[in-house]
């Protein structure tokens, strides 16, 4: 997070969202997306080490499905038949793609709710980073929470006398550049642009993806259910993007 302070930074003042200081009440949900974020990333990252890659996967991604229904809670409505479907696919979907690799067990138990308390707080990042974005340009907001969350994290690893710099800064770059400005840059964006339903089901293509990478870079085969299983998160974002029957965008008269 403070590798990336830098390039953040840079591509705000080239894109003209310059980095300022919001006012008070922005500033403390700022601080709020920056504590969730900094949480999420200690409960993942120590529950990980104490479970299996599938059950952290499977908790960590509760965010997706619960932000989703966030927002129809949001919207003060039940879903559509269209949303309840598209809600049930990625479910399904998800459940398919980490059911394989997940492991239920008492031994696993400590960190599976390590990681299922990361998604909790990943869920409250998220529906904090929604609000600011309502009045705050992406960048500024995502330099803001980057640098409290460093702030934050850093003397709790000094506390835990975790070693701070690297031996090979490679992979913390890439992690920094590919993770934090581009990955959560994106994010932060679109949750300004479309509603939290398409956000939180778009999320659940990150099991797919693993899925994806691990097959290409680990040979590790893709199985039927693998392959149904991202079929159906796939037809669920087709679902969700669907307009909602006898509604009709309004056509602007002439004047």
């Amino acid at each position: 997070m403070g590798l990336a302070l830098p390039f953040l930074f840079v591509f705000a003042a080239v894109t003209r969202q310059p980095v300022h200081w919001p006012g008070r009440k922005l500033s403390a949900i700022t601080l709020a997306a920056a504590f969730f974020f900094a949480a999420d990333l200690a409960a993942w990252h120590t529950g990980i080490r104490m479970t299996k890659l599938g059950n952290a996967t499977l908790f960590g991604n509760t965010s997706s499905l619960i932000f989703a229904v966030w927002g129809l809670w949001l919207a003060r409505r039940a879903p559509s038949r269209t949303q309840a479907g598209a809600l049930a696919l990625a479910a399904i979907g998800a459940a398919l793609l980490m059911g394989s690799s997940a492991e239920m067990s008492a031994r696993h138990l400590k960190g599976d709710l390590l990681t299922l308390f990361a998604g909790l707080l990943y869920t409250g990042y998220l529906v904090a980073v929604q609000r600011v974005r309502r009045d705050l340009a992406p960048l500024p907001m995502l330099f803001l929470a980057s640098l409290f969350g460093a702030a934050m994290l850093l003397p709790v690893s000094l506390l835990l006398g975790e070693r701070i710099l690297p031996a090979d800064w490679t992979f913390v770059v890439i992690l920094a550049l590919s993770s934090q400005v581009f990955g959560q840059g994106l994010l932060v964006y679109a949750i300004g642009s479309l509603s939290s339903l398409v956000v939180g089901l778009t999320l659940l293509t990150q099991p797919a993806i693993s899925a994806l990478v691990g097959w290409l870079a680990y040979g590790e085969t893709l199985s039927r259910l693998d392959l149904l299983g991202a079929a159906a998160i796939a037809a669920s974002l087709v679902l969700v993007r669907l307009p909602e029957k006898g509604l009709r965008v309004p056509v602007e008269q002439p004047s």
